[in-house]
């Protein structure tokens, strides 16, 4: 399949563009190998890498220092979308793809290759937060330029539409994901049977490392399809203009400050509700029923096969949301969801009260609703920065409020579930003051579904490679 070339005027020769599905696998491939490492390393972390990497004769312990770093990569994060965020609104967002994804590919096999604490000590652990800040520094470029990818080729009046594959990566890496986890734990079963919580020597001594290794195959297709891509027009006219900016980071903080604020605040609720749908929802309902501070009783499988079941409400809504937001607009769009995601919060507790049927309703809502209020994210961000800058911006929105949201939401869940003696209406309401932080942000923003992603920015006096002066950007106007 061929790159497809743009209508040229007289004299001119036509420049190539990328097929649309070339556009779209491009930009689910990096995501969903982004969501996929997130899930296999968080549940790794459970279930094996306490004893193997950071043993201790409190379990406990080993447990927090598993999650610990687990969270360096939150850290990571935002300095990889500063970096990759320079090489793409300098270079191009192809190049700085590919080496995003080579990046997480590498950090990710090799963590399937570890040895063990058992087998060389310090040096062991050493390696694996090595490689887990290598991930988080990675998955810091990946998904702004993957949603770049999928806007700025995006053909007129469906931007939100195509903006929403970046975002299918989430369900999809989930389901990959746990389910490969499920597939290995009934292959590899313990005395207690097929249960991953409950590993036997053999998970234990190798079938962790398989989905590890697993995700070589899936950044091999992904570099494939990366590498056939050419530059999207936008970026090649702000290039050819002499637009592009020697330090977009400088740029970004000193001329749309407002934006990454904004951006920022757009994407917390999003952020806390995707870490209690997943994570927190985990442990709460595998929790028995007569622990200190009591959860939902499930088993394991159990519990993973239903929240594969609401996932896929979430991969759903995330399709339905784009063209509802280019439909009705993204802030209109994105302000109903956020006021359903504050009344969730509120009837999360009663929800789960009710017995299995109201812990599925509460599981197929609160995924419904992250697919809404995830999927007009991909084009929204991206949207709020002109070319020149909105890799690094974007990006660093993007992944900062993966900090405010993901990373400490995890203490505070946990700390309220405790203080409610079990009960999870206290988390419930965390959620839905992040909603309201969420919806105060969407109320001071104004709509950006009209605002042209190829129209010049204002010229500034420093800054720049070239001496043009076009007129100025609506994107840069936008809040």
């Amino acid at each position: 399949m061929s790159a497809t070339p743009a209508p040229a005027s007289a004299g001119s020769a036509p420049a190539p563009v990328n097929p649309r599905s070339r556009v779209l696998v491009a930009s689910l491939i990096g995501t969903t190998i982004e969501f996929y490492d997130f899930y296999i390393y968080a549940t790794a972390a459970v279930l094996v890498f306490p004893a193997l990497f950071f043993p201790s004769d409190d379990p406990t312990t080993a447990l927090l220092s598993s999650f610990a770093v687990f969270g360096a990569a939150m850290v990571a994060r935002p300095i990889g979308a500063m970096v990759f965020g320079h090489l793409g609104d300098r270079l191009g967002r192809k190049g700085t793809l590919v080496a995003s994804l080579l990046t997480m590919g590498i950090a990710t096999f090799l963590i399937g290759v570890l040895p063990t604490y058992a087998q060389a000590g310090w040096v062991a652990t050493a390696l694996l937060v090595v490689m887990r800040l290598a991930q988080g520094f990675a998955l810091g470029g990946e998904w702004s330029g993957a949603a770049l990818i999928a806007t700025e080729n995006a053909p007129k009046g469906k931007r939100a539409l195509f903006g929403t594959f970046p975002q299918l990566g989430a369900p999809l890496g989930f389901i990959i994901g746990n389910g490969l986890f499920l597939i290995i734990g009934a292959l590899l079963p313990s005395a207690a049977g097929a249960d991953p919580s409950q590993p036997s020597e053999a998970f234990l001594d190798w079938g962790w490392r398989i989905p590890f290794l697993f995700s070589a195959v899936m950044v091999a297709i992904g570099l494939w399809v990366r590498m056939r891509l050419v530059e999207a027009p936008v970026f090649t006219r702000t290039r050819e203009a002499g637009l592009v900016r020697k330090l977009p980071l400088a740029t970004v903080f000193r001329g749309h400050w407002k934006q990454l604020v904004l951006g920022t605040f757009f994407m917390l609720a999003t952020y806390v509700l995707f870490y209690l749908m997943t994570t927190f929802s985990l442990s709460f309902g595998r929790t028995p029923t007569d622990a200190a501070v009591p959860g939902l009783g499930y088993g394991y499988t159990t519990f993973v096969l239903m929240l594969i079941f609401g996932v896929l409400f979430f991969a759903v809504f995330t399709l339905v949301s784009g063209p509802l937001a280019d439909r009705y607009g993204r802030r209109r769009t994105l302000i109903a969801v956020t006021a359903g995601i504050i009344v969730f919060g509120l009837v999360w507790a009663p929800l789960v009260g009710l017995g299995t049927v109201g812990v599925v309703l509460w599981l197929v809502l609160g995924f419904a609703l992250m697919g809404m209020t995830f999927g007009p994210m991909g084009a929204l961000l991206p949207e709020l920065f002109p070319t020149s800058v909105r890799y690094t911006g974007s990006g660093i929105s993007y992944n900062v409020s993966s900090i405010l949201g993901a990373a400490v939401a995890p203490f505070i869940a946990v700390a309220l579930w405790e203080a409610g003696d079990g009960s999870p209406w206290l988390v419930g309401v965390y959620l839905s003051v992040m909603g309201l932080l969420t919806l105060v942000a969407l109320l001071l923003g104004k709509e950006t579904k009209d605002v042209a992603l190829d129209e010049a920015e204002a010229p500034e006096a420093d800054g720049r490679t070239g001496e043009a002066a076009p007129a100025a950007s609506s994107a840069s106007t936008t809040v």
